[in-house]
């Protein structure tokens, strides 16, 4: 098991910093950010589309974000260099985003509306809160370089970081995910990830709830205990050990889509034994490498997040997974989400599930 300790500090517009260690008293908390900030930027407000029954976040602030700049502000502070880290050295750091889509304020805020609003134009504030996961300080490192230990060391962090903002009163879901690649939009080449608590159930999850309500009710079974026991022996299995298992969805929509089951039901990353928080590092190691080592000496650009149940109503029909999936098609090509996918979410895979993953197969 990596040791766990935690230490909290303040940035200098207010927001917090948490220092996850795996020594006692690090020290790291007490280094103060010396930047002139000025006030706390807050999220702007969520907006009900009427058409299909969704929440939008419009936060024009987001718009001031920095975009692949030359000061990385994510690397530690040192000598002139002030940046978003106040310490010299970390392991594992998180704060509040300076530039939420959601939260942003002293104090949390109400969930989203429950029901389908009245009227054509609906808008709160945008409660919640926006955090950033920074897994190393060094920034020219990548999660797949890592070792076991701070992966483990990382998924622990999360975990703490589900069970407080689900504790908050104005979370409705946790969500917490990391993009690589220039190719998906990441504006910071520093390995890190984020973590959003939305006040309001997102859609995709609704979906999932709905059809494990269904499957319950029409077979008695548990719908992602159905989907393991039907992947587990078939050809799309990636790698798996006694407590995971990671495959390519046989209806996968992404041209690389691999799936992370922890083999026993859990909720959400809070609820996730030590046991196997330790077995999931290498494993995910081992899925990361080998798409890497899909198209040698083009690394794989990715998103990847965990599926969270919900906080309250109908938590018990979720479960926790781990989705990674890439846009890479094939050696210097990309799948654009064009208008099928983008307007219609009538998705088209460009290789077949099975051949990408017998690909990631092959690539250690």
């Amino acid at each position: 098991m990596t040791a766990f300790h935690t230490e909290s500090g303040s940035l200098a517009d207010g927001r917090q910093i948490l220092y996850f260690n795996t020594a006692p008293d690090a020290g790291r908390s007490s280094f103060a950010d010396k930047r002139d900030l000025g006030g706390r930027v807050s999220a702007g407000e969520i907006r009900y589309d009427v058409l299909r029954d969704e929440w939008v976040a419009v936060s024009a602030g987001r718009s001031d974000r920095p975009m692949l700049p030359v000061a990385c502000p994510l690397c530690p502070s040192g000598g002139e260099e002030l940046t978003e880290i106040p310490a010299p050295d970390y392991e594992v750091a998180v704060f509040e985003n300076r530039f939420p889509s959601f939260g942003g304020f002293a104090e949390p805020g109400p969930l989203a509306p429950a029901g389908v609003p009245e009227g054509m134009e609906t808008a709160v504030p945008a409660s919640g809160r926006c955090e950033v996961v920074v897994f190393s300080d060094d920034h020219d490192s990548s999660l797949v370089d890592l070792s076991p230990e701070r992966v483990a060391l990382i998924v622990r962090a999360l975990a703490q970081r589900t069970a407080e903002l689900s504790a908050r009163g104005d979370i409705a879901q946790v969500f917490c995910f990391e993009n690589r690649g220039v190719e998906v939009g990441v504006t910071l080449h520093h390995p890190h990830g984020q973590i959003y608590g939305y006040p309001y159930v997102t859609p995709q999850t609704r979906k999932y709830l709905d059809a494990n309500r269904r499957h319950r009710e029409a077979t008695g079974r548990d719908l992602f205990d159905d989907v393991i026991e039907s992947e587990r022996n078939g050809p799309r299995v990636i790698a798996e050990n006694g407590h995971w298992i990671a495959f390519t969805p046989y209806a996968a929509r992404w041209p690389f889509e691999v799936h992370l089951y922890p083999k026993a039901r859990f909720a959400d990353l809070a609820e996730l034994p030590e046991a196997y928080i330790d077995a999931f590092a290498p494993l995910y190691l081992d899925v990361l490498k080998r798409c890497d080592g899909a198209f040698p000496g083009e690394p794989m650009p990715y998103m990847a997040g965990w599926h969270q149940a919900p906080v309250g109503e109908d938590r018990e029909l979720g479960r926790l997974r781990l989705e990674l999936v890439s846009i890479r098609r094939g050696a210097g090509r990309v799948k654009f989400l064009a208008s099928s996918e983008s307007l219609m979410g009538g998705w088209v895979h460009d290789l077949g599930p099975e051949a990408s993953a017998d690909i990631l197969k092959g690539a250690m």
